[in-house]
């Protein structure tokens, strides 16, 4: 497979989130939700990722710049996700190969679906595949329609659709996998023909199909991993799922967690075996902590620490590197 690049759109406010912060640097359990975006599209073989600023661009340029592999583009002015994209053009002239489009919101997704979405259209030879899952809660969402053959036909959002459309669950998660190309010479004839005189990125897998390319809608995602972080309940859901993934991951290694609902560890965290977390335990940076170690209750670690094998940590105990 050519070398494939992921465009994450970073560029929105925190509107509703009620925040001067970029949406995208809200911490989610240690980290700004935007790099674990960046980690399943590098677990899912991207090779090449260009983040989209706007807001607030600084700071994401320089909470990002520790990484790589991250370049940048600017979308000064915010008129839509399609016109984010058309910021991109240099980058996208200068690859061949696949280009997953990613929002920055969304810290759940997993790297599976990602390469799902790379397969499909590399297997298809797609100009576009679609990520798309199933809800009952699909209010305010851009639904899929499908055609004969179950082939995909468009997507409507909320106010365009008829009430019949209105009934359909399969919604477009805003994740995508297209042909470099091929987007690079839709972005070209797309639009802002509608009430917010935006250009929408959904416009792309359209003008793609009228010309009889390829276009897929796969539903890879389910809707835990899909849905965008836009409010602060949203951001604290988020991080309980993130948790419990985590605190189930270290109990399957061996760790023994006391009561989890009443624990607080990163996921970044490394714990050995037979090490027990008491309760209104807090563990959060880079910490290591080695088998049999006994750690509680009430007691906060900040990393970065390394707590040798055998270690007992009393309670109510605060430590951090000095």
């Amino acid at each position: 497979m050519a070398g494939s690049m992921a465009i994450v759109l970073a560029a929105g406010k925190s509107t509703r989130m009620k925040s001067a912060l970029p949406k995208v640097l809200h911490n989610v359990c240690g980290r700004p939700m935007i790099e674990y975006v960046l980690d399943a599209a590098r677990s899912a073989g991207v090779t090449r990722i260009v983040a989209i600023v706007g807001h607030e661009a600084e700071k994401v340029r320089g909470a990002l710049s520790y990484h790589s592999d991250v370049e940048f583009a600017l979308q000064s002015e915010q008129k839509g996700t399609g016109h984010a994209v058309m910021m991109c053009r240099e980058q996208l002239r200068s690859h061949d190969g696949p280009v997953l489009v990613l929002a920055g919101d969304t810290p759940l997704l997993k790297k599976e679906s990602l390469a799902q979405l790379l397969e499909i259209q590399q297997a298809q030879q797609a100009a576009c595949v679609i990520g798309t899952a199933v809800t009952q809660a699909n209010f305010g969402l851009g639904r899929v329609i499908r055609g004969s053959g179950n082939t995909f036909e468009k997507i409507v959002e909320e106010k365009d659709a008829t009430p019949e459309e209105k009934k359909v669950q399969e919604i477009n998660t805003g994740c995508y996998a297209f042909d470099g190309q091929a987007l690079l010479a839709s972005l070209e004839q797309i639009q802002p023909n509608n009430s917010q005189a935006e250009y929408y990125l959904t416009d792309c897998p359209r003008v793609l199909k009228e010309q009889g390319r390829t276009v897929v809608a796969l539903e890879a995602f389910d809707m835990v991993e899909a849905l965008g972080v836009n409010t602060r309940e949203q951001l604290s859901q988020v991080t309980r799922t993130l948790q419990q993934s985590a605190m189930s991951r270290w109990m399957v290694n061996g760790t023994t967690i006391v009561m989890p609902d009443q624990t607080f560890i990163d996921p970044q965290v490394q714990i050995g075996v037979d090490t027990i977390i008491e309760p209104f335990t807090h563990i959060t940076g880079s910490v290591v902590i080695g088998d049999n170690c006994r750690i509680g209750p009430h007691v906060i670690l900040e990393g970065p620490l390394n707590i040798a094998a055998g270690t007992t940590v009393g309670p109510f105990k605060h430590l951090r590197k000095s």
